[in-house]
């Protein structure tokens, strides 16, 4: 019982300190940037945000529940919860779903035309869908029980399906699954008249293993629409590319196009498309050759508000060959699209199995949206169409021509999920130039915010928001403010202005939107201000902003010890390519444009890390220099190089401590039972060893020890973040997958503890060396119980903290 005591005392030691350090680091990351943050307790998975824009009400989609946030204070929420009866439930799992997946997930919030929301959840693999009111925020029922309507063809089955929806002048459009099995899919009207509900044709040349990403409603604008051309529906999606005889499944991205007064056709295509129609889209870095061929989101932009014309789409795009992660952004034109979706069909000859164009097209031409012309033929109706035109439509979906983009931005190592987009125009000489800022959500919890002005890309900032288990997946943009949420969180932050960007370094970055750093007032601002004043000489700063000063870094000295692993940060402002110098005997890796060193004794040395900013004409900056410096290893030279990180010394102190406690006891115990009798405390003390494993226990590899083997910079951080003007690093000690392995020199300290009280009265040192001779035994024995532990293995003893080097 009493070695139980100690393993437990020490599963206390080691799991407080662990706690209490996460939570304020925890606490110092989100403070330091956010200006507001809320999460809510009892839900998670949110999925799906609704904007009620007059309002300023934020309506979110989570498992079992929607929840209605206040975007002016993200602390004042309200939830509803609407959950799946245990018998649905229970029928679910039976069918072979796991019990996570049988709930009701809520993946489809949109506003009706009477101001309701129309909500639909994924409810137990069986799609309902119910009417939310937003003056009293409830479900309405009918005796009693949620007044529901089944969702099929509206929301996925599964929780994690690719699925996107639209609401297009009160109809619903979506393209999801339309099975439990999630092997049919659809894009269709969804709601409406019940005649005029249509879906695409089951066919691999319609849609081949699609998964759905994005969908946009393009309104005519009525007052200067001369061709009287319909409304049209765009989706955008990666599928696997039938038109490509290769070996393996190649995936595309593409964009559809469907329009609003389509009903389908009289005898073929009945309620089905007669207009749908789809291209690839194809992002690709002309310099590298290197093309993206996945498309994960897409955020529809108008750069003149009104025009409908003027619509972008900005998508982010990855590869289906790259190991690494690897993101890329595109941008493309309403126009280019329209002018694809008018160019020439693709076909098949099943003589030759070669694609290619069709001959001849009939007329009218298969897959127009109605306009003046074809009214005046007619053909006022998609019902009226001749069966010719709807066969060739039926069978050339795809389009010969590809709507081509050349990335703004492409980023190795980084994996991003969200982008959304704002547009500012800046002063150049005496005109004006359109730049648009990117803010970009990762799988890790961070937001990317990068300047684009002409052919120039800028990163300015990397903002650290969740943590990394948490990734973005929603952003929301209202009145100059982001709204971003993981699964769990929410954060609000400013998106606008100069003043947004805290250290000089930043606005040193956003040099290219018109933002100067003022040295008076130590904050960043416009160079002309509203009223067309030109801020003055003094109140500029030049240090920040010359290319001269960024490109001449102060080199940092770092002591490091042999067998550690260092990463060396360098910030990558454009996305242009970084190159570093460094001695040629050296155990190198590349993560981003960081390096990871392994410290031998040939790696010492200066290492420098160059960019070419501005263009391969120019002569690249040098971003980044440090100087390694072996040291001889001891644990006064690691503790240094971790950035004198008293609190792990005093976790370590604590947790040996706790044990030498834990040993006194054992000893007044043990003279306890010797006054009770021999035998008896025999049979207790067989006991207690029998908690501890046995030597002979086949154990899997250990891992090096404690403090012999730390990762330095386990994870970049940008410099210019929590208002810190340097680079930032992180540092870390961590375990591997074997499971934790004490420090040897923690059982040292206790023999030399138990050599010191061995000089003590006559009569106890004996007891006292035995209580201390049990205590090292007791953790080695404690190193292989917690190696067997789930809840330890695999994982770091510490959390990275941040250190400025």
């Amino acid at each position: 019982m009493e070695l139980a005591t100690c393993l437990l005392a020490g599963l206390l030691a080691l799991c407080l300190p662990l706690y209490s350090w996460t939570a304020a680091l925890s606490d110092h990351e989100g403070m330091s940037f956010q200006r507001d943050w809320s999460k809510f307790e009892g839900v998670a998975n949110f999925s799906t945000f609704l904007l009620d824009r007059n309002s300023g009400t934020l309506y979110l989609g989570a498992r079992d529940a929607i929840v209605a946030v206040e975007t002016n204070n993200l602390s004042k929420w309200q939830k509803i919860s609407w959950t799946v009866p245990d018998e649905k439930r229970k029928s679910c799992v039976a069918k072979g779903k796991t019990e996570v997946d049988c709930n009701n997930y809520i993946r489809l919030l949109e506003f009706l035309k009477d101001g309701r929301i129309y909500v639909c959840g994924t409810y137990a693999f069986d799609p309902q869908c119910a009417f939310l009111n937003t003056s009293t925020f409830s479900l309405e029922t009918e005796d009693g029980n949620v007044k529901m309507e089944t969702g099929k063809g509206k929301c996925p089955f599964e929780p994690s399906q690719h699925y996107t929806a639209v609401m297009a002048g009160g109809t619903l459009y979506t393209a999801a699954t339309s099975n439990f099995l999630g092997t049919l899919f659809d894009i269709s009207r969804a709601t409406g008249i019940e005649q005029e509900r249509i879906r695409t044709e089951r066919s691999i040349n319609w849609l081949s293993d699609p998964e759905f990403v994005g969908s946009a409603f393009i309104k005519e604008d009525e007052m200067n629409n001369p061709t009287q051309e319909d409304d049209k529906i765009y989706f955008f999606f990666t599928e696997v590319a039938k038109e490509y005889d290769l070996y393996t499944k190649v995936k595309v991205p593409r964009v559809a196009r469907v329009c609003k007064s389509d009903i389908g056709g009289m005898k073929t295509l009945q309620r089905r498309w007669t207009t749908f129609l789809k291209a690839q889209l194809v992002c690709e870095d002309r310099a590298s050759g290197q093309r993206f061929n996945i498309l994960t989101d897409v955020f529809t932009k108008q750069h003149q508000p009104g025009d409908p014309s003027s619509t972008h789409f900005y998508g982010i795009f990855t590869s289906q060959w790259e190991r690494e992660a690897m993101s890329a952004v595109c941008v493309y034109s309403l126009d280019d699209i329209i002018k694809v979706m008018n160019g020439p069909f693709k076909e098949l000859k099943k003589s030759c199995e070669n694609w290619m164009n069709p001959e001849p097209v009939p007329t009218p031409r298969p897959g127009q949206c109605l306009n003046a012309a074809l009214k005046a033929e007619g053909f006022d109706s998609s019902l009226k169409l001749p069966d010719k035109v709807l066969t060739f439509m039926r069978d050339h979906p795809l389009m010969e021509n590809s709507v081509v983009s050349t990335p703004l931005l492409v980023r190795s190592g980084v994996a991003y999920t969200k982008v959304a987009v704002t547009l500012t125009r800046v002063f150049n000489g005496n005109s004006r130039l359109n730049a648009t800022v990117l803010h970009l959500g990762t799988d890790r919890g961070e937001l990317h915010r990068v300047a684009v002005v002409g052919q120039n890309t800028t990163l300015l900032e990397e903002i650290p928001l969740f943590p990394a288990s948490e990734p973005v997946n929603n952003i929301i943009l209202y009145k100059d403010e982001a709204v971003v949420g993981s699964p769990l969180s929410l954060v609000k932050l400013s998106v606008e202005g100069c003043s947004m960007y805290l250290t000089c370094e930043v606005c040193a970055r956003a040099r290219s939107l018109g933002c100067v750093w003022r040295e008076k007032v130590g904050a960043c601002d416009r160079a002309i201000t509203e009223s067309g004043e030109v801020l003055k000489h003094e109140d500029l700063v030049s240090q920040c902003g010359s290319g001269e000063d960024r490109c001449s870094p102060v080199k940092r000295e770092l002591h490091v010890v042999e067998g550690l692993h260092v990463l060396l940060p360098c910030v990558q402002v454009s996305p242009r390519p970084c190159y570093w110098q460094h001695p040629d005997q050296r155990h190198t890796r590349r993560h981003h444009s960081d390096l990871e060193v392994r410290v031998t004794q040939e790696s010492k040395g200066t290492y420098v890390c160059y960019c070419e900013e501005a263009g391969r004409d120019q002569p690249p900056c040098r971003q980044a220099e440090y100087e390694l410096v072996l040291d001889e290893p001891s644990i006064g030279s690691i503790a240094k190089l971790a950035g004198n990180r008293q609190y792990i010394f005093g976790y370590i102190l604590f947790f040996v401590m706790g044990f030498l406690v834990c040993g006194v006891f054992v000893f007044l115990s043990r003279k306890r039972r010797n006054r009770r009798g021999v035998s008896h405390s025999s049979s207790r003390s067989e006991k207690g060893r029998d908690l501890l494993p046995s030597s002979d226990t086949p154990q899997s590899p250990s891992s090096a020890s404690l403090l012999s083997e730390g990762v330095a910079f386990a994870e970049k951080r940008n410099g210019t973040l929590n208002g810190h003007g340097g680079h930032m690093v992180h540092t870390c000690i961590y375990t591997n997958s074997s499971g934790l392995k004490l420090q040897d020199s923690a059982v040292n300290l206790a023999e030399e503890l138990d050599g010191r009280e061995r000089a003590g009265p006559e009569g106890e040192e004996e007891g006292l060396g035995e209580g201390l001779s049990e205590i090292g035994d007791g953790l080695k024995g404690l190193e292989e119980e917690l190696a067997k532990l789930q809840m330890i293995r695999g994982a770091p003893l510490a959390q990275c903290e941040e250190s400025s080097i």
